[in-house]
């Protein structure tokens, strides 16, 4: 039995964060003729991502894949970089509870009254998400930010700077031209075809730096395709550890996480 609700649910009581007055369109994709040195994109990079610690927010999310259509409400809570907690919610309450945590992915199905907990793994997350992305990674991609450490070789391509990850497999992530925020990252097979990608836009200007309110994460080899839009996204808030641990509700029925087909 596979969850119904994949994915980018998320979580609780959204509080205003960002200033619409640094809100803008989709950044252009126009480069000039001049670059910033591959060493100054990273270590702009390598500054973002020290920047963007927490997110809550509410969300309005759209997918699409080889299992059929569907958009739904969620509110986010995560801290990176191993802490998420993402709620889909329906006028009568919340659907689906996921926690996530270095130690254990727990999902509390309330109309089922079904809880699945299990170990944290890549394996296990993706029976949630079908995103093939680890903890880290996806709470990075969440908050708007490449899925990628700032660290190793870096080479410049365009607009872009490229990380050879060897035996063939590449990431890339593309800049605006204009403020050289991280726009567009993605993952390349040996054959050079886009496994995955991540785009950023709408960005709105915040306390941490300007953040993305819209996030589009595609899969090509999947077909998959999901589409987060945030709400007054709330960056850099105090969360509790509790929120992102689960107890097995007293009559739900525990099953293992390893039991869903993969």
């Amino acid at each position: 039995m596979r969850p119904s609700y994949l994915v980018v649910t998320v979580m609780l009581a959204l509080l205003p964060g960002c200033s619409l007055l640094g809100r803008q369109a989709a950044l252009r994709e126009s480069f000039p003729e001049e670059r910033r040195p591959t060493q100054e994109l990273v270590q702009s990079l390598a500054q973002r991502n020290a920047e963007f610690k927490s997110l809550r927010a509410l969300a309005n999310v759209y997918y699409s894949g080889p299992d059929g259509k569907r958009s739904f409400q969620e509110v986010v809570l995560l801290r990176r970089p191993d802490r998420l907690r993402l709620e889909t919610l329906s006028p009568m309450g919340a659907l689906l509870i996921l926690t996530a945590s270095g130690e254990e992915i727990a999902g509390f199905h309330t109309r089922e009254g079904i809880f699945y907990r299990g170990k944290s793994s890549i394996e296990n997350l993706y029976r949630y998400t079908q995103v093939p992305l680890g903890l880290d990674e996806l709470t990075a991609v969440l908050m708007g930010l490449p899925p990628i450490a700032a660290r190793g070789e870096w080479s410049t391509a365009g607009p872009s700077i490229v990380h050879d990850l060897g035996s063939g497999w590449k990431e890339t992530i593309t800049f605006d031209p204009s403020q050289f925020l991280p726009i567009r990252w993605q993952r390349l097979n040996p054959q050079g075809e886009v496994e995955l990608s991540a785009r950023f836009s709408d960005f709105a200007t915040t306390p941490a730096g300007p953040f993305p309110w819209k996030i589009v994460l595609e899969s090509a080899t999947q077909k998959r395709r999901l589409e987060i839009t945030y709400q007054e996204p709330e960056l850099n808030v105090e969360l509790a550890s509790a929120l992102f641990l689960q107890q097995k509700p007293e009559n739900a029925r525990e099953v293992p996480l390893e039991s869903i087909g993969g």
